[in-house]
């Protein structure tokens, strides 16, 4: 029973599938930060100029700082919590991976009824946020105590 309580609080699977969607939100954050600093246009699917659009509006800094910092921090804040064992990795997971689907949220609402444009980089960064979520939240449905 220890051994089932103790696996549960690892999480295992879950605790690799958090780590995984981390490093690949911290990979988009990163180039997309990258992008910012130099100054050069993101890649993006041919013939879209969302990316560039969105990367360029009054909106893609606060208070002087890139917003892909900020996804920088929270990924590498998920990728530790993912690594952590027991409740306090698991809460923390969680409180980023809300936090961080809330602000994707509001992001996602500038780029279409305010900047009137979609990049593709934050629309997957914010999938990956969303997808983070569902494992966090899984997560602390399976600590022993929460069912």
């Amino acid at each position: 029973m220890a051994d089932d309580a103790r696996s549960r609080t690892n999480g295992g699977p879950l605790r690799a599938a958090l780590a995984a969607l981390a490093a690949a939100g911290f990979v988009i954050s990163a180039y997309l930060t990258w992008v910012h600093l130099v100054g050069t246009a993101p890649v993006c699917a041919a013939g879209s100029t969302g990316c560039l659009a969105v990367q360029t509006s009054p909106y893609a800094e606060i208070l002087g700082a890139p917003v892909p910092v900020l996804g920088l921090a929270a990924y590498a804040g998920l990728l530790l919590s993912a690594t952590q064992r027991g409740q306090v990795g698991v809460y923390l997971g969680l409180l980023l991976t809300l936090v961080g689907t809330l602000f994707s949220a509001y992001l996602t609402y500038l780029e279409l009824f305010v900047i009137g444009a979609v990049c593709q980089w934050c629309v997957a960064s914010a999938a990956i946020m969303a997808a983070a979520l569902v494992c966090a939240a899984l997560r602390v449905a399976r600590l022993p105590g929460t069912r």
